[in-house]
This record gives structure tokens, C-alpha cells and sequence, in this order.
């Protein structure tokens, strides 16, 4: 079993010590005896342990940076938001593929931001411009805020913020089975909580690092009862030699665990998996031993947003992976609602 993340080392922007939540964590790091360091930005971030990028590359993931969100425009967050949220950055999982790996290549450590209220105002302004209409915003974008959540609870501080909002709704999704402090929070219906999940084949080798299935869908079982609109993300499909019989294993799980009144308002996502260029080196250089296949000569290339494209299954590959997935959700979960495959 995985245990909650406890990083190795904290930085703390100067900043952050004039939020309550920032005096907070670090006296909760002291308490627990973990090196902390100061940083006049997570830019700043240098010289951390390890002989080698590979060493230091693993020591940053088990770094925490505590600061001050600056940037309060919202990013889009299509299609399973309107806006992404953000409060934190990073991740302590090893996902293989996860496009991270690019976006924040040279800096994998984790960010947690403590000025919540400020963020929350931003939320506020999305809202009144869409309103009477229901803004959807997503929080784990650039991170799995529920893998760091039990030390900051700033998830839990969003849950109960959009609990009480009358057209604001939260969605994130988490491979950690770390819920337990989300249970009592005040939702009321308001947030989406979902979990990533996949074939245990691909748990198991291009997962490292976080929760197995089976914990995943014990949590989900967990999240269920305390009343949340629950749903998952099959995500990346992944084409190996048993695919077809690992996700179908994985539906039957799904459908012996959950209790009955968590299916009536099921949500699926469908992504496959895709990789850009620059993401293919990153990931050979940061996992030498990937079982990860990144072929260009069997996908096809997309053209994705700001020019940079990227790799994806072949026209023929994507309808077989359409139909056999969207066959076990309308098998297992007939009521469950499929709200997009990319």
C-alpha cells in the first residue's frame, strides 16, 4: 500500500509566512522534523541532493515548495471544466507518461498554494460573468491535489467553499486513496469526485508511486457513501497485448464493489494515451526502464494547441478502444453517463 506523501524537504517562500495556512504548515513540518528551507521563489529552487539528475530528479519529487499563488487568471480547462482551479502544482506519483513530465521537466517538485481566499475571489469573478449559468471549475490540472491534501487541506477548504456557492461547482480527480479527511466535508453535492483508474497492467508498470486499483476503488467506495457525485477517468487507454481482458477485469471489479445509489449519476471520461516529442525524452531520460511504448511509426500525429503536436492511436485503433470501453460502461453501468473520449 502506498502511504500518504510526507515530503523529504520543504521550502517556504518568505510570502507564504503572511497567510495562516503558511505559519501553519510550518509549524506542522517543524513538528514533524522535516528540513525546511527558505526560498525567495520556487524559481529559486536549486542544488537540491543527488549525484546525478536521475537522483536529483527522484529527491524533488519528494519536495514540497510552499508559496503564494501570483497568477490569478484562470486557465481553460476543456472539456471537463470551464476553468482550472489551481492550488497546487506537481506530483509525488511516477506516471510513466504523464504530461508533467514536460510542462514542468526541470522543476518536479510540488507546489502547494496557501493563499486560498485570493483564489476564491478569482473563482468569484468566473462565476458573476457566467452566471446565471453554472461555472465547473477543475483542480488537479497540474497536480493530484488529493496526494498532498492531507497535510494542507486546501482541497477540503474548496469543497466547503463550493458547497455553499450557488453557481460554482468543483471537479477534480485523484489516483491516491488518501480520502479519509474529505469525508465530513460540507459538499452538498456540489463536487465531482473522481478517480483515475486503469488495467492493473498499467497500474503496475507505468504508475509507480501511487495507489493500487484496488485501493482506488475502496476509496471510491468510501467517497460514494459519504454522499459525493462520483466518477472516473479511464485514462490513458493504453493498447497492450491483454487489453481488451484488463479493462473488462477492472469494469467487473468496479461494478462488484460500488453500492447501488452511487451508480444512478456515474460519470466516464475516456483519454488514450498520447505523447509529444519533447515528452518522449523527458520520460527516457527520467525512466530508462519504461515499458512505455512511444513508436511515432505505429500513431498518428494530431496537431495540438500552441503548435505543438503530439502522438495519438492510429483512426481504426481509437473506434476499437471507443467501442470496447464504452461497451463495458453501457454493460456494467447501463445508467452512467459517458461524457467524452479524446
Amino acid at each position: 500500500m502506498v502511504k500518504p506523501f510526507v515530503p523529504q524537504l520543504v521550502y517556504m517562500e518568505p510570502r507564504a509566512l503572511e497567510y495562516p495556512l503558511g505559519q501553519k504548515l510550518k509549524k506542522k513540518f517543524e513538528d514533524m522534523n522535516i528540513e525546511i528551507r527558505q526560498t525567495t521563489s520556487h524559481n529559486q529552487v536549486r542544488n537540491l541532493p543527488g549525484e546525478n539528475d536521475f537522483q536529483k530528479y527522484r529527491v524533488a519529487k519528494s519536495t514540497l515548495v510552499v508559496g503564494v499563488r501570483k497568477t490569478l487568471k484562470f486557465d481553460t480547462s476543456k472539456p471537463s471544466a470551464e476553468y482550472a482551479i489551481p492550488f497546487a502544482t506537481g506530483c509525488m506519483g511516477h506516471c510513466h507518461y504523464c504530461y508533467l513530465q514536460t510542462t514542468m521537466g526541470t522543476k518536479p517538485y510540488i507546489r502547494t498554494y496557501v493563499n486560498t481566499d485570493e483564489i476564491f475571489e478569482s473563482a468569484e469573478k468566473y462565476m458573476r460573468e457566467r452566471a446565471p449559468e453554472e461555472t465547473r471549475f477543475e483542480a488537479s490540472c497540474t497536480s493530484d491535489i488529493v496526494g498532498v491534501d492531507h497535510l494542507t487541506h486546501t482541497l477540503k477548504e474548496a469543497i466547503e467553499y463550493f458547497g455553499k456557492s450557488e453557481h460554482g461547482r468543483l471537479r477534480f480527480v485523484t489516483k491516491f486513496a488518501h480520502v479519509d479527511h474529505l469525508l465530513d466535508a460540507e459538499h452538498n453535492g456540489r463536487t465531482r469526485f473522481r478517480f483515475s483508474l486503469n488495467a492493473d497492467y498499467v497500474i503496475k508498470f507505468l504508475e509507480p508511486g501511487t495507489s493500487r486499483l484496488n485501493e482506488r476503488i475502496e476509496a471510491a467506495v468510501k467517497v460514494a457513501e459519504a454522499g459525493y457525485p462520483l466518477g472516473f477517468i479511464i485514462a490513458p487507454i493504453y493498447l497492450y497485448d491483454d487489453w481488451k481482458q484488463g479493462y473488462r477485469k477492472l469494469f467487473e471489479e468496479l461494478e462488484a464493489k460500488l453500492p447501488p445509489h452511487a451508480v444512478k449519476d456515474l460519470t466516464f471520461e475516456l483519454i488514450q494515451h498520447r505523447f509529444t516529442k519533447p515528452a518522449k525524452r523527458v520520460i527516457q531520460k527520467n525512466y530508462p526502464m519504461t515499458k512505455l511504448e512511444m513508436d511515432e511509426e505505429k500513431r498518428q500525429y494530431k496537431w495540438g494547441r500552441y503548435g505543438i503536436g503530439k502522438y495519438v492511436y492510429q483512426k481504426d485503433e481509437q473506434h476499437e478502444m471507443k467501442d470496447t470501453l464504452g461497451g463495458y460502461i453501457h454493460q456494467f453501468f447501463p445508467e452512467a453517463s459517458l461524457e467524452y473520449f479524446t
